[in-house]
C-alpha cells in the first residue's frame, strides 16, 4: 500500500491530526509497530481486531497494522451507548478492542490508550503474512430492518478499488491534501482517508472538529483541498460567511439529501459548488459523483464511477431502459480499462463466519439512470431515516420502545428537517390508556446513540394496521400532526 510514496517522497506528510504529522516513512513505521503489538497480544489472520478510537493517528495506525497481519477490522463507534457498543462486540468475537476514551466496553480483550502505547513499543516484529487480497478484511456494521445490526464484509480489494478509482478519475497525485472530519470508525471514511490519500501519494488531514468553526480551523491551517461532509454541516456553514473556506477546491455531500436551495445558499455564501454524491456501505463507498469540471445536473448524485454500472430494475430485477425509474442495482462495469474490477461484498458477518450475500446487487434505492450515467435517487424501498448524514433505522428504535410493558405498538419514522434533512419521529401506542414518553426516551438515551433518539413523541389510541397486523407506514405524518406531540 506504501511501497510507491515510501520509494518517491518517504519524507513528505502521510497523515496530519491533532496529536501530531507523520510523514510516509513514519506511518510505516507506526503501522509495523501496530501489527507488532496485535501479534504479541495474540492476534492472528483471520482474527477480528476491533477499534472504538478518536479521530487521530492510533486509528489509522492500528487500521494498517492491522491489514498487515491479516487481522479483520471492525470499527465500534463512539457515539454508540454501551448496549450498542456490546451488541457488535459479542457479534464479531474480536480477539482485541482498542479502546480510546469513548469506548464503553469491559472485557479481558480491551486495550486502553496506554496499554496500547506499550504493546507497540516493546514488542518484536510481527513475521511476514502473504494476505489474499479477496479474503475478508473488514467489517463494517450497519442496523438492517431487524433492527439488529448486520455486518458488511470487505475484502482489501474492495477497499482499495474506490480510492483507485477516484485518483484515477479526478487526476489526483502528491499535491492532494484531503480533509475528514467523519468518524474513521466508519469503514467506508478509511477508504476515503489514508487508502485513498496513499494511492494518489498526497496528505490524509484527519480532523476532530464537525462543527462549522472547527472545520474552517482545519481547512484554514492544513490547506485542505478536498472535504465531504453531511449535509446538516454544509447547511451550518453556509450560516457563516465569515469563515474562510477558500483553499478548498472540492466539496463534497453525501450521507443524505442536499436541497437544490441549501447548494444555492452555500454558493451564494461561499462561492463554492457542493459536488453531488452518491454512496453504499455495500459498494463501498462512492458510487456516483459530480465530475471534475462539470456541474451538477439536475437533481442528479452525480455520474457513476467507471468501475460500476448501476440500472435501474422493475420489480422482478429486470433492467429498465435508460432514465426509467426503478430499484438501483450494481454490478462491474462490463467495458472501458475498470472492466471487471470490482467484486460485491463478500457477504455478512453471521455467527463467527461470512455469510454470503444473495441480493445481486440490489441496493433498496429507487432512482433513475441516463443513457449518460447520471444517477438520480428519488426515494428509498428500505425503511430508514437519514438523520444529519446517519442512518437511522425505525426497527432498531421500534424494539427499544415495545420492549415497555405499556407500549402495544410503536412506529418510528422520519420528518422533514430544513437543516438535517429528516427527524426522528415516534407514535406510541399505549397498552391501557397512557404511556410515559419520558421513560421512553429515557430509556431510548440509554440504549440507543444519541442521534437515534426520537425527537418528536407522540401516543395515540392505534396505530393504522394492514390485514397481517402490520403497521402501514403512509399517513404517519399526518396522523402526527393530529396528535398532541411533544418535542426536544
Amino acid at each position: 500500500m506504501l511501497d510507491a510514496p515510501l520509494a518517491e517522497r518517504p519524507d513528505a506528510a502521510a497523515v496530519v491530526a491533532r496529536s501530531a504529522t507523520l510523514t510516509y516513512r513514519e506511518l510505516d513505521t507506526a503501522a509495523n509497530a501496530a501489527a507488532a503489538g496485535l501479534w504479541a497480544r495474540g492476534v492472528r489472520p483471520g482474527d477480528r481486531v476491533a477499534a472504538c478510537l478518536p479521530n487521530d493517528l492510533a486509528v489509522v495506525a492500528a487500521f494498517h497494522g492491522t491489514q498487515r497481519i491479516g487481522a479483520i477490522w471492525v470499527g465500534i463507534g463512539e457515539a454508540l451507548t454501551e448496549p450498542e457498543q456490546r451488541s457488535l462486540f459479542e457479534d464479531c468475537a474480536p480477539a482485541a478492542v482498542l479502546a480510546g476514551p469513548q469506548c464503553k466496553l469491559s472485557d479481558p480483550a480491551v486495550i486502553t490508550e496506554s496499554q496500547w502505547s506499550d504493546l507497540c513499543a516493546g514488542a518484536p516484529a510481527a513475521p511476514r503474512v502473504e494476505t489474499d487480497p479477496h479474503a475478508p478484511a473488514g467489517i463494517a456494521y450497519t442496523s438492517g430492518t431487524t433492527g439488529r445490526p448486520k455486518g458488511i464484509v470487505h475484502s482489501q480489494h474492495n477497499l482499495l478499488l474506490p480510492g483507485a478509482v477516484l485518483v484515477a478519475a479526478r487526476g489526483w497525485g502528491p499535491s492532494l491534501r484531503k480533509g475528514d472530519c467523519l468518524p474513521l470508525t466508519i469503514l467506508n471514511m478509511l477508504v476515503l482517508t489514508t487508502l485513498l490519500t496513499a494511492q494518489a501519494g498526497g496528505c490524509c488531514i484527519v480532523m476532530d472538529r464537525r462543527d462549522a468553526e472547527g472545520i474552517a480551523e482545519w481547512v484554514t491551517r492544513e490547506r485542505i483541498g478536498v472535504w465531504n461532509g453531511a449535509p446538516a454541516q454544509l447547511y451550518d456553514l453556509a450560516r457563516h460567511p465569515e469563515l474562510d473556506l477558500s483553499a478548498l477546491t472540492e466539496i463534497w455531500s453525501g450521507g443524505g439529501d442536499c436541497s437544490d436551495q441549501l447548494r444555492e445558499t452555500f454558493r451564494s455564501v461561499h462561492g463554492q459548488h457542493i459536488r453531488a454524491t452518491y454512496g453504499l456501505t455495500e459498494a463501498p463507498t462512492v458510487v456516483a459523483i459530480d465530475p471534475v469540471g462539470q456541474q451538477r445536473q439536475g437533481s442528479a448524485s452525480g455520474r457513476v464511477l467507471p468501475h460500476l454500472a448501476v440500472t435501474a430494475c422493475d420489480a422482478a430485477g429486470a433492467a429498465l431502459a435508460p432514465g426509467a425509474e426503478g430499484e438501483l442495482r450494481i454490478q462491474a462495469a462490463a467495458t472501458g480499462p475498470w472492466a471487471g474490477a470490482w467484486t460485491p461484498l463478500l457477504g455478512y458477518w453471521e455467527d463467527g463466519e461470512v455469510r454470503p450475500s444473495c441480493d445481486a446487487g440490489m441496493t433498496g434505492d429507487i432512482g433513475t439512470v441516463d443513457a449518460d450515467g447520471w444517477l438520480t435517487v428519488v426515494g428509498r424501498r428500505k425503511v430508514v431515516v437519514v438523520r444529519g448524514g446517519a442512518n437511522v433505522y425505525p426497527a432498531e428504535v421500534e424494539r427499544v420502545l415495545t420492549a415497555s410493558p405499556d407500549v402495544a405498538a410503536a412506529a418510528v419514522f422520519g420528518i422533514p428537517d430544513e437543516r438535517l434533512g429528516e427527524r426522528v419521529a415516534a407514535l406510541v401506542q399505549p397498552v391501557g390508556s397512557r404511556v410515559d414518553l419520558d421513560e421512553l426516551r429515557a430509556a431510548c438515551t440509554r440504549e440507543l446513540a444519541r442521534y437515534k433518539v426520537p425527537q418528536v413523541w407522540a401516543s395515540v389510541s392505534s396505530l393504522p394496521t394492514n390485514a397481517m397486523g402490520k403497521v402501514t407506514r403512509t399517513g404517519l405524518a399526518e396522523l402526527l400532526a393530529s396528535a398532541a406531540t411533544t418535542r426536544d
